[in-house]
């Protein structure tokens, strides 16, 4: 359905430190920066960029907006979770932990906000 994800950042080298450090937890590897200096990161047919806004405008975060990655494990889940407080991030919302989805799933997430204030999820869908 997306062919890719584009998050605004006034500081790429914050944000790119941030991102590959939680996103190399996920397995994703380290971003690439083009000519325009703008962040790419690429895995299994998704592709997330990190820019500063072409307007010339500060970066702001969508309110409501939220950016989920897949994790591996709860195990990972904790790890991204770890590291993004490491790295600038900012814990949001509950502990890691199970969480109860539509129809009755459960999913293991953890919930941040990036250094630019963007707000991030790891999950991990539970197997009954």
């Amino acid at each position: 359905m997306f062919t890719h994800v584009m998050l605004g950042a006034d500081d790429i080298d914050a944000a790119k430190a941030f991102y590959d450090a939680t996103l190399t937890v996920l397995g994703v590897p380290a971003g690439v920066v083009d000519e325009r200096g703008r962040v790419h990161y690429a895995y299994e047919g998704g592709r997330l960029m990190i820019t500063r806004p072409i307007n010339g405008q500060p970066a702001s975060c969508a309110n409501g907006s939220t950016i989920g990655f897949h994790a591996k494990s709860p195990e990972m889940v904790d790890a991204w979770q770890a590291t993004g407080l490491a790295h600038g991030g900012t814990a949001i919302e509950d502990p890691p932990g199970i969480r109860e989805a539509t129809g009755g799933r459960k999913l293991y997430l953890a919930y941040l906000r990036d250094p630019a204030g963007n707000k991030l999820c790891a999950v991990h869908p539970v197997r009954s």
